[in-house]
């Protein structure tokens, strides 16, 4: 399995004097209980419990005291307490609230003991009213693979080595922008990108996408809270996927008869699981960011990997001479936000777009992020200046100088003069994405 940018994550939770439990959120399949099988590696000993399992299930469910737990693990997998640093992996945690309950007590009974505990379904309990034992655990998201994990999974390293320094020569230009397609069309699963590495033939993954789907699809029952939303959260998995990128309403979505809320109710459901984002708009130029939820969001899935292949677009991403000429720009601007969110393990982590709703005078900047205490713009767009004119209204009246198109033009830098005032834009190409921090740092230095 290849490296993993939430590795340095997990070892500085492990290097921390105070490790309180870890809680792994992710969508499912994205790694997690790999993860944490290869993070063992660093402790002398690992106890994995699966409670979907019912004999490790049992375990936490026999109204044992909290020392007699610890205890029964410890005989239950022949390991001793004295034997150097242990990890404790409780995997599948949705299977039961009592041991999420416990959770409090390794933090506060046991803190010489490591434990992380992953689930893909938690959401089925927090909707429940169980809750995590609050201010006695640390959460830490898992997200499909960033552009740069993908490199390294293809033996890539010179070129993770030169984006990770936000050098983008113009000699590379051409090879990383061919790499970033490959990643455009593929996707970011763990387990697709494994496989494509090793094969480099994308036809040799339907299945494997048809696997993942599938799985979604299996689910819905557990995280639907009655008959009626499964119906509405099928219908979102089925159609779904064609509206990526867009600006959508919940009432009548996908040419469907549900009304607004039903299916307002079964995105947001969606949602929390981590298989969808909904992206909401603010007329903020400045922060604190302002979402205004009234508004309609765009639709951002957890891969676009997946999104080509339940959409049917594998083929025009493969052809493609520019992926921002593919669903006219809607690939581009799903592949950027995901780029986006793939090196934050925040799991309140948002994006958010700028849009300005005047009578006869729309304007959108795709998506804008903070950086100190500025709000900057990113646009992804192919073509020259002359065609940025949301972002200029934007720049217009910020209250900086700053703003950033994302494209496959080599990096570079120009200055824009509006009317009433001049600023900087940079071009990176999809390639740096990761690096759109180092640079604005490299500005401000």
């Amino acid at each position: 399995m290849f490296k993993r940018f939430v590795d340095n994550a997990l070892k500085a939770w492990a290097d921390s004097p105070v490790h309180k439990p870890l809680v792994l959120r992710g969508a499912r399949q994205v790694g997690k209980t790999t993860l944490v099988k290869r993070f063992a590696i660093q402790f002398d000993q690992f106890i994995h419990l699966n409670l979907e399992r019912p004999e490790h299930r049992v375990l936490f469910e026999s109204n044992h005291t909290f020392n007699d737990l610890v205890e029964s693990l410890f005989f239950t997998f022949n390991k001793k307490r004295t034997a150097g640093r242990t990890l404790i992996f409780i995997d599948e945690i949705q299977s039961s609230a009592e041991a999420i309950r416990q959770l409090r007590y390794f933090h506060e009974d046991t803190p010489e003991l490591y434990v992380i505990a992953a689930g893909s379904l938690l959401e089925t309990l927090l909707n429940s009213g169980v809750s995590f034992p609050v201010g006695r655990v640390e959460y830490l998201a898992v997200r499909p693979c960033s552009f740069l994990e993908f490199l390294e999974a293809n033996g890539e390293t010179a070129s993770v080595e030169m984006i990770e320094q936000a050098r983008f020569p113009a000699f590379a230009h051409d090879k990383l922008m061919d790499w970033f397609h490959k990643y455009a069309l593929v996707g970011g699963m763990p387990e697709v990108v494994q496989q494509y590495s090793q094969h480099k033939d994308v036809v040799a993954l339907s299945k494997t996408y048809q696997s993942l789907l599938a799985g979604y699809t299996d689910d819905v029952e557990k995280y639907a809270k009655n008959p009626a939303m499964v119906q509405h959260i099928r219908h979102i998995l089925r159609a779904g996927f064609g509206y990526a990128g867009e600006r959508i309403k919940f009432e009548k979505f996908g040419n469907a008869e549900y009304r607004s809320r039903e299916m307002g109710e079964a995105f947001r459901t969606l949602e929390k699981t981590m298989l969808l984002s909904l992206v909401y708009p603010t007329v903020s130029r400045q922060l604190p960011v302002l979402p205004n939820y009234k508004k309609s969001p765009r639709l951002f899935w957890l891969d676009t990997g997946l999104v080509n292949f339940a959409a049917g677009m594998q083929r025009d991403v493969f052809m493609a001479a520019d992926i921002e000429a593919v669903w006219k720009g809607r690939i581009a601007e799903h592949i950027v936000g995901q780029e986006l969110m793939a090196y934050n393990t925040d799991v309140l982590y948002k994006r958010y777009f700028w849009t300005r709703e005047e009578k006869n005078a729309t304007a959108e900047v795709d998506f804008v992020v903070a950086f100190q205490n500025n709000l900057i713009p990113i646009e992804v767009k192919s073509g020259d200046k002359g065609t940025l004119k949301s972002l200029h209204l934007f720049m217009a009246s910020a209250n900086h100088d700053i703003a950033i198109r994302i494209s496959s033009m080599p990096y570079s830098k120009e200055t824009i003069q509006l009317e009433n005032k001049s600023y900087q834009l940079y071009n990176i190409p999809f390639y740096g994405i990761s690096q759109i921090e180092k640079v604005l740092e490299q500005v401000n230095n």
